[in-house]
């Protein structure tokens, strides 16, 4: 029997219960506790009562049920559509404002309506299916249409080799394929304000994790279209002006200028010249760049010198820094900047 398990059968023979209880009779951590109570509640099996110090947990259907919160289904045609006014309704409809806190709401609304403009604009699809839920920690949405898909389309526009590199492309910032239009911001900023959040189109699932700094790519099975699911607790204190700021800062106007790029998702064996090029394609875009090592354990040579010093030599006004550079990566970095 696992700790979750073991906290459900304390809840059952003993009611109500509080979190500083299950912590002292497990002699386990308050945040492992509320990492299984989180998961009870999802599953029904418990409910809340009372709130902060006074909270305690009782099996469900020992009380009478906490009035239901929100929940959206709809199926909206993209042509002629107007991303504010159907977020605008879905708050009209949900009194959404005053079930989360002010950053929450403010981080929900521009991520929806900027991910459902890219929907309208970009994917040649007629309709979209728009989905928004909450539960007692968490507000969610998911955006899907059956267009021709995210990467897909940033390929084509491109010329690129595959829907992986369109995939790099995107990680970047400032890449659209609607110039006239759009800044390519949308996907970036949004995929730092959440939580969670997917972008998942035909084979490929790209997720951002913020509350693990860490992105992940996976394969799996095909689907038609872009799939959007976003998530981010309902009392989240994530400020959006504050990640706007890091990425556009005042020295630079508040124009964003200011790029991360994961290194072990735009490069490959991090060895040749050929996929530091590739890793730098875009880049030259920005003022500012931040290469992140998180996940590589060393790098070449040629690769190294493509971007510490031919790249920086030809580009001298853009500022490249480091993030997660063990000392091995570190050392060959010096080695070609000493030789610059």
């Amino acid at each position: 029997m696992n700790t979750k398990e073991k906290i459900l059968r304390l809840i059952l023979g003993k009611n109500p219960v509080s979190g500083t209880e299950i912590a002292a009779h497990f002699n386990i951590s308050k945040q492992a506790v509320n990492k299984h109570i989180k998961a009870l509640i999802q599953e029904q099996k418990i409910v809340k009562q009372g709130v902060t110090r006074g909270a305690a947990y009782i099996p469900a259907g020992k009380t009478t049920p906490a009035p239901s919160l929100p929940r959206i289904n709809d199926k909206v045609d993209l042509k002629g559509l107007e991303e504010h006014e159907v977020f605008n309704n879905i708050d009209l409809k949900t009194n959404l404002r005053n079930l989360m806190s002010e950053q929450a709401f403010t981080i929900v609304r521009y991520a929806f309506t900027e991910i459902l403009n890219n929907a309208i604009d970009h994917s040649c699809s007629h309709t979209c299916t728009v989905q928004l839920d909450l539960d007692q920690y968490d507000a969610r949405f998911i955006i899907r249409d059956s267009g021709i898909g995210i990467f897909h389309s940033i390929m084509s526009k491109f010329g690129l080799k595959d829907e992986q590199q369109a995939l790099g492309e995107l990680l970047k910032g400032k890449k659209t394929t609607m110039a006239e239009l759009h800044s390519g911001e949308g996907v970036f900023f949004s995929s730092k304000s959440a939580d969670t959040v997917s972008f998942r189109s035909h084979n490929i699932d790209l997720v951002f994790d913020n509350l693990k700094n860490d992105i992940l790519v996976g394969k799996k099975r095909f689907i038609k279209g872009t799939e959007v699911r976003f998530s981010i607790s309902r009392n989240s204190r994530r400020d959006l002006s504050t990640i706007f700021s890091q990425y556009s800062p005042e020295e630079y106007d508040y124009r964003f200028e200011r790029t991360k790029a994961m290194v072990n998702l735009l490069a490959g064996d991090y060895v040749s010249r050929s996929e530091a090029k590739r890793l730098l394609a875009g880049l030259d875009n920005f003022k500012d760049i931040i290469l992140d090592f998180n996940k590589v354990s060393s790098i070449g040579q040629g690769f190294a010198d493509e971007i510490f010093r031919v790249f920086q030599n030809d580009h001298p006004d853009i500022r490249i820094s480091t993030e997660n550079a063990n000392p091995v990566i570190q050392q060959m970095i010096n080695h070609v900047v000493d030789n610059r």
